[in-house]
C-alpha cells in the first residue's frame, strides 16, 4: 500500500508541476504584450496593485493547498477527512473575510502609502477574490489530498487563461477608448476575480455523500495558520518584494527629484523586470524540481544516501540553467528590452535585476529540499531576514541611485535570504553541492558565453547598424544570438565535464544529446 501512494505521490507531483508550469508561463508572457499596449504608466498602474493579487494567488493556487493535501492525507478514514475540510474552511473563510474587510477599508490608506490616491478603486478590486480563496484552496487541497490531482491541474489552467484573456482584452479595449489609466488598471485587476470565478465552476466540491460524524480534529487552525502561513510565505517571495516596491520604489524616485509623472513612467519601465524574471525562474525551477517526487519518495523510503545524491542533482542543474539564463539576459539586455517594449530606456537596472534569478531560484529549490523534509523555520527567517533589508534600505537607494538602486537591493536582500539557509541548513545538504572543481568550471563557462556573445553582437552591430535602432532588427539578432550562446555554453559544459553523466541524465532528451556529442568527440578524434 505505501508503495502505491508513493507512486501516487509521483503521478500527481508530475501532473501538479507541468498544470503549474503552464500557468507560470501564462502570467509571465502576458505582460510583454500588456505592456505594448497600455505604455510604461498603464503598466505602473497595474504593476502597483498586482503584488496584492498576487499575495492572494500563492494562497488559493499553490501555498494553502499545499498544506491542507496534508493534512487531508494524513487524516485515517473519509469521515476525518472531511472533518479535516470542514474545520480548514471555517478557518480560511475567516482569514479571507479579514484580508477582504482590511483591503476595502484601508485601501485609501494603502493607495497614499504607494503614493497615489487614485489607486484605491484597484485595491478594492482586487479584494474581491480574497472571498473565492476558501473555497479553491480546500477544494483543490482535498483533491490532492486524496491524490486526485487532475482536478487541480485543471483548475489553475483555466484561472489563469481566463486572468490572461481578460487582461488583454482590457487593454485593447481601453486602448480604442481612451480610458485613464486608472479606470484601465480596475478592469484588469478584476480579471483575478472572474479568473477565480472560473476554476471555482470547474473545481469537485469537497463534499461527497453524508458521512458519520467525527470528533474535531485538534490543532488544525494553529497548523493552518503556523505552517499554512509559512508555506504561502515563501511560496510568495518575490511578490512580497514586488510589494515593497509598490511602496517605496515611487515615492523614492520623487524623494529623489523626479516629477510625479516621471517617477510614475519610470516605475513602469522598471517593472518591465518582473515577466523576464519570471520566465528565468520558471525554466530554472521547472528543470529543477522535475526530481522533487523522486526526492520526497527518497524520505519517505528512508534513503538517505538516495537523497543527498538528488539533493546536490537538482540545486546544480538548478544553478547551471539560471547561471546560463542570466548572463544571457544580462548580454542581450538591450536588444531584449527593445524587442519587447519598444526602447532600451532602463536596460542596465533591468539587466542587474537579472541577477536576482540565479538567488530566487536556489532558493526556491533549496526550499523545496527543506520542506520535503518538513522543514521550515529556516527558511522563513531567511525570508522575514530578507525582507527587513529590502524594506529597510530600498527607499534611501532609489532615492539615491534611481531605478538601478532598487534593482541592486532587490539582487542584496535575495542575497541575504540565500545566505541564511546556507549557513543554517545541515552541513551535509552543502557538502556536494558547491565544490571548487564545479564552481570553477561554472565560472569559466558564463565567461565563455558572455564572451562568445560580445563579439557576436558588436559584430553584427557594426556589419548591420539597423540593430542599434529597429525593433524587428533586434529581434532578428535575438534569432541567431540566443541559440549561438545556449549552444556554445553547452558545448563548453560538454567538454569540461561540468555536469556527471548522472547528473545530464535528470534532464529531458539529456541521453540523446549525450550520444550526438560522444559521436561529435569520435569523429574528432579520428
Amino acid at each position: 500500500m505505501g508503495h502505491q501512494n508513493v507512486n501516487a505521490t509521483l503521478r500527481g507531483a508530475l501532473i501538479l508541476s507541468v498544470a503549474a508550469f503552464i500557468a507560470k508561463l501564462l502570467s509571465a508572457v502576458y505582460r510583454v504584450p500588456f505592456q505594448n499596449l497600455v505604455g510604461n504608466t498603464g503598466f505602473y498602474v497595474y504593476q502597483q496593485v498586482y503584488p496584492l493579487y498576487g499575495i492572494g494567488m500563492t494562497f488559493a493556487l499553490s501555498g494553502l493547498p499545499v498544506f491542507i493535501s496534508k493534512l487531508i492525507a494524513d487524516a485515517p478514514d473519509l469521515p476525518t477527512q472531511q472533518q479535516v475540510a470542514r474545520q480548514v474552511y471555517h478557518w480560511t473563510w475567516g482569514l479571507a473575510l479579514s484580508i477582504f474587510t482590511v483591503l476595502m477599508v484601508g485601501a485609501p490608506w494603502l493607495a497614499r502609502g504607494m503614493g497615489d490616491p487614485q489607486l484605491t478603486p484597484l485595491i478594492r478590486m482586487v479584494a474581491w477574490m480574497f472571498l473565492l480563496m476558501p473555497d479553491l484552496s480546500v477544494n483543490r487541497g482535498y483533491h490532492q489530498g486524496r491524490f486526485q490531482m487532475l482536478p487541480t491541474a485543471r483548475s489553475q489552467v483555466i484561472e489563469q487563461t481566463v486572468r490572461v484573456v481578460v487582461i488583454l482584452v482590457v487593454a485593447v479595449v481601453a486602448t480604442r477608448q481612451d480610458w485613464s489609466v486608472y479606470r484601465m488598471g480596475t478592469w484588469a485587476l478584476s480579471s483575478g476575480t472572474l479568473a477565480a470565478i472560473a476554476a471555482w465552476a470547474v473545481l469537485p466540491r469537497w463534499r461527497t455523500t453524508a458521512q458519520p460524524a467525527v470528533a474535531p480534529v485538534p490543532h488544525v487552525g494553529r497548523r493552518l495558520l503556523v505552517e499554512g502561513g509559512t508555506l504561502c510565505l515563501l511560496t510568495a517571495m518575490m511578490v512580497l518584494l514586488q510589494l515593497v516596491d509598490s511602496f517605496t520604489v515611487k515615492n523614492g524616485l520623487v524623494a529623489g527629484g523626479l516629477s510625479d509623472l516621471a517617477a510614475k513612467n519610470l516605475k513602469g519601465v522598471y517593472d518591465r523586470a518582473q515577466p523576464l524574471v519570471q520566465l528565468g525562474l520558471v525554466v530554472a525551477v521547472a528543470f529543477a524540481t522535475s526530481l522533487l517526487p523522486a526526492l520526497t519518495a527518497a524520505q519517505q523510503r528512508r534513503r538517505p544516501r538516495e537523497f543527498k545524491r538528488l539533493t546536490t542533482t537538482m540545486m546544480r542543474i538548478a544553478l547551471v540553467i539560471a547561471t546560463a539564463a542570466t548572463a544571457g539576459l544580462i548580454c542581450l539586455m538591450p536588444w531584449i528590452n527593445r524587442l519587447l517594449f519598444g526602447s532600451t530606456q532602463g536596460s542596465g537596472m533591468l539587466a542587474v535585476y537579472m541577477l536576482s534569478i540565479i538567488l530566487a531560484t536556489l532558493i526556491q529549490t533549496y526550499n523545496s529540499v527543506l520542506q520535503s523534509r518538513d522543514q521550515y523555520r529556516l527558511t522563513v527567517l531567511a525570508l522575514v531576514t530578507g525582507l527587513l533589508v529590502k524594506a529597510a534600505v530600498n527607499h534611501w537607494a532609489v532615492a539615491r541611485f534611481g531605478g538601478l538602486g532598487a534593482s541592486w537591493v532587490t539582487v542584496a536582500s535575495l542575497g541575504v535570504m540565500f545566505a541564511v539557509i546556507w549557513w543554517g541548513s545541515d552541513a551535509t545538504l552543502r557538502a556536494g553541492i558547491w565544490t571548487p572543481t564545479f564552481g570553477g568550471k561554472l565560472l569559466a563557462c558564463v565567461v565563455v558565453l558572455i564572451g562568445g556573445l560580445g563579439v557576436l553582437t558588436n559584430l553584427i552591430a557594426r556589419l548591420w547598424p539597423a540593430v542599434l535602432t529597429g525593433r524587428l532588427a533586434a529581434g532578428a539578432l535575438l534569432c541567431l544570438a540566443i541559440p549561438v550562446g545556449a549552444g556554445l555554453f553547452l558545448v563548453v559544459a560538454l567538454g569540461w565535464r561540468l555536469l556527471t553523466v548522472r547528473e545530464w541524465l535528470t534532464l529531458p532528451h539529456a541521453d540523446k544529446l549525450l550520444r550526438f556529442w560522444q559521436k561529435l568527440r569520435q569523429h574528432g578524434g579520428n
